[in-house]
């Protein structure tokens, strides 16, 4: 039974002038047809009026793979009632390229659709297949930093970009960019796992003065905000990629030793006296390896110095994760031995 409802009585998005498909004479000639749940649907979802009718004529089309003007038009009716149908998006692409339609356009298109739906992730796959179509990615930048001034999260503008940085080789300002982000906010985890992105797939590598300057940035950072998560997380990667082993101590010894004066002095930076547990626990485990000598007077010293990092971490700086340095702490003593106990 057809819907004999008037369009005014179902306005949408501000369209009190919508006329049904059914009842536009320029698609009497297309049978709609309509969504077959089965006879017996057991959660049937309560679609409007007005949807029924464009998904009803869409599913009409598809199947006589009618590619026109008037369909481009029909999925956009469609989309705007379900920003988030992938084969919407699919089809009308295909009628993009058998019309061979003027993708500026449909750029300034796919742009409203993100900036009214920017975490869809149909939208900017859309987009992502324009791009790879026009080959020109001059305004991408641009505009995921528009998007992400919205919300510096936004992981599908970041997705993209990192897609537009590959692709096109646009790296030359991209550290000045995150720069900037980090600027206005140091704990800005997007900006900082963006900077880690960019060092590590710009084509240059990271080289013994890469990780020296990166090592250099996050411990101005961190000297700034010292109780900043993602600028210790930072650290820990850069270091994580230094392949000299005694470059690597070297760097370590002098993070360590900072870290031990900032704690003396009264510090309560949980992430900075984690990183003190971490470089603890790296000492127990080389000791383990070097299989050398009597090592129980040196595990003995470690171990106290991990038990009362860990124990001042559970009960003071850090109580909210009181379980996980418990068992940091028993963990160690298990696998090295407790000493002296």
């Amino acid at each position: 039974m057809t819907d004999s409802r008037s369009s005014s009585e179902e306005p949408h998005g501000g369209e009190p002038d919508w006329v049904f498909y059914k009842d536009r004479p320029e698609w009497s000639d297309v049978e709609p047809i309509p969504q077959d749940d089965g006879a017996n649907g057991v959660v049937r979802i309560a679609y409007s009026n007005r949807f029924k009718d464009v998904y009803d004529y869409f599913r009409a089309v598809m199947k006589s793979c009618e590619k026109s003007e008037r369909v481009l038009h029909l999925t956009a009716d469609a989309l705007d009632l379900n920003p988030a149908n992938y084969t919407v998006w699919y089809y009308r692409r295909e009628v993009l390229k058998a019309l061979g339609s003027d993708l500026k356009k449909e750029m300034k298109y796919c742009r409203e659709m993100i900036e009214e739906h920017p975490k869809n992730y149909q939208v900017w796959q859309h987009r992502r297949a324009l791009i790879e179509w026009t080959k020109d990615p001059t305004a991408e930048l641009r505009f995921t930093e528009m998007i992400l001034s919205a919300d510096q999260k936004n992981y599908h503008a970041w997705q993209h970009r990192q897609w537009v940085l590959q692709t096109f080789n646009l790296w030359t300002q991209e550290i000045a960019f995150v720069d900037d982000l980090i600027a206005v906010d140091i704990r800005n985890n997007s900006a900082w796992n963006q900077r880690f992105f960019v060092n590590s797939h710009n084509g240059e590598g990271w080289t013994k003065e890469v990780i020296e300057r990166e090592v250099n940035y996050a411990m101005a950072k961190i000297k700034k905000v010292v109780k900043n998560e993602s600028s210790w997380n930072y650290l820990r990667g850069v270091l994580n990629q230094c392949e000299n082993e005694d470059k690597k101590k070297e760097l370590k010894s002098e993070i360590r030793s900072w870290c031990q004066t900032r704690y003396e002095e009264g510090e309560k930076s949980p992430y900075m006296l984690g990183y003190l547990v971490d470089s603890l626990q790296q000492d127990l485990e080389e000791l383990n390896a070097d299989g050398e000598g009597d090592t129980a007077a040196s595990k003995s010293e470690l171990i106290d110095k991990l038990e009362k990092l860990c124990n001042y971490l559970a009960t003071d700086c850090d109580k909210i994760r009181n379980n996980y340095w418990t068992f940091i702490l028993d963990s160690a003593k298990r696998k090295h031995g407790e000493a002296g106990g």
